[in-house]
């Protein structure tokens, strides 16, 4: 006979972890007009993070979430805080 035990880690469902449209929204326009004041091209952006092109593309169009190091990178890439880029209207 098997025992299984279920253990409710306190960790919310998958579904819950994605951020918010807002926040996503947020990072996304940020990101635009981030690369945009540095006069950089999504691909010599995402040369410069170690990402793909079409990668850069879905997050500033808000269709990816992003992880916390890869927020790090655009963030270092960006020469600006990873606050600067998760707050509305800043910089």
């Amino acid at each position: 006979m098997s025992l299984i035990l279920l253990v409710d880690d306190g960790m919310p469902s998958k579904q819950l972890r994605k951020p918010s449209p807002a926040l996503t929204r947020i990072l996304a326009q940020n990101v635009v007009r981030l690369r945009r004041a540095k006069g950089l091209s999504q691909e010599a952006l995402a040369d410069v993070c170690g990402l793909h092109r079409t990668y850069v593309g879905s997050v500033e169009r808000g269709e990816r979430s992003v992880t916390l190091s890869t927020l790090e990178v655009f963030a270092d890439a960006l020469r600006v805080s990873v606050i600067d880029l998760l707050t509305k209207g800043t910089k």
